[in-house]
């Protein structure tokens, strides 16, 4: 068995772990320290929003274009007074974006762009895109987003309790959040590769915080019916009993997205791949770490507050002082007695005890 199996192995059956609710107020405060970012992020700087949303012309030109990507954004600037989104397609054409054109500026954009490049007019192709079709696939994108988060608060409660509903919830929108506002701090484009890459993203962070939420229901099954663990101990045996199974999945996840994300866009400048990549990168990191940080311990802390919760933790608290009173050392309490001292022996049974008398010997009268 590998390293990280066999500690998987060890995580399960709780022989090794780490406080995760423990250490709840320092998850906190680094969630809300990224969200508060996140928000600024969106109110000082903005969303970049591509093509698709605002409206304007796109001009493609033909395969192998001995054309730079810092020539084509200062001859597009130049001759339309807008700045311009330049990518090196595959084949080595050119796709040029300028916001705000209508029909008569973009056939004169068209015939400046080509003297600059050298090339005939005609094999510059050139597209018109209206804001509307953007604002159609943002009101539906927003409602699609509403109706998947009442269901997935109805299912939750259906399925496990109201708590985990609630958390979960939070954890989304926490993930959602992250993910928009770096999309603001970095200047990322948002297009409809972005919004189905966000949408995207809320299942795979689901899926984790489910997870944990199962072995959680299972293992806290007639839980204040004993007085060995808390609540919150019990959430933290199920985070650390589904960890490496949750690193695993999003490491898998996050491998091919990587691969979308950097070749794809990087090396082969694959622009719809590029949105839809960047957009799962950030959410697929971001949704892991919700659902081991964020879901679990506030779903521990709800639970916590409820009277029959209460009650165990003082009962399993006061017995636990009691054990460690009866298990002082006798010479702290001052009776010491040297039979005390003497170590008990596990093994067979010393045959002179009580239960092995032996016969006299001699013969029978």
């Amino acid at each position: 068995m590998s390293k990280l199996g066999n500690l998987g192995a060890r995580l399960h059956r709780g022989e090794v772990s780490y406080d995760f609710i423990g250490h709840r107020k320092l998850w906190y405060g680094i969630s809300i320290l990224i969200t508060i970012t996140a928000i600024l992020g969106l109110a000082v700087r903005g969303l970049n929003m591509g093509i698709d949303f605002q409206g304007g012309a796109v001009f493609t030109t033909p395969k192998n274009t001995h054309v730079s990507v810092s020539q084509a954004e200062d001859a597009a600037a130049a001759a339309s007074g807008h700045e311009a989104v330049v990518q090196k397609l595959g084949d080595g054409s050119l796709r040029i974006q300028i916001a705000g054109m209508d029909t008569q500026q973009s056939d004169q954009i068209k015939e400046d762009l080509a003297k600059d490049f050298d090339l005939n007019a005609e094999s510059i192709a050139a597209d018109l895109v209206g804001p509307s079709w953007g604002d159609q696939i943002a009101n539906k994108a927003w409602q699609g987003l509403a109706i998947f988060m009442v269901l997935v608060v109805i299912y939750l409660a259906i399925a496990f309790e109201w708590r985990m509903a609630i958390a979960a919830l939070v954890a989304l929108i926490h993930d959602i959040t992250i993910t928009v506002g770096i999309y603001a701090l970095v200047g990322f484009e948002v297009t409809p590769g972005t919004v189905i890459g966000l949408l995207t993203i809320l299942g795979y962070s689901l899926y984790d915080t489910v997870v944990v939420f199962d072995s959680l229901k299972e293992q806290t099954k007639d839980l204040t019916k004993q007085t060995r663990f808390t609540y919150s101990e019990v959430a933290n045996r199920s985070i650390n009993g589904t960890l490496v199974r949750s690193i695993n999945t999003t490491v898998v996840a996050l491998l091919p997205v990587a691969g979308l994300l950097f070749i794809g866009g990087g090396v082969l400048g694959a622009g719809t791949l590029n949105d839809i990549s960047l957009s799962l990168f950030v959410g697929l990191a971001a949704g892991a770490y919700s659902s081991i940080f964020i879901a679990t311990p506030l779903v521990a802390d709800l639970k916590e507050r409820e009277p029959q919760m209460k009650a165990l933790k003082k009962r399993v608290l006061a017995k636990r002082a009691q054990a460690a009173t009866d298990e002082e050392p006798a010479d702290s309490r001052g009776d010491f007695d040297a039979e005390d001292a003497t170590p008990a022996v596990v093994g067979p049974r010393d045959q002179s005890g009580p239960r092995s008398r032996r016969r006299p010997s001699g013969k029978r009268r």
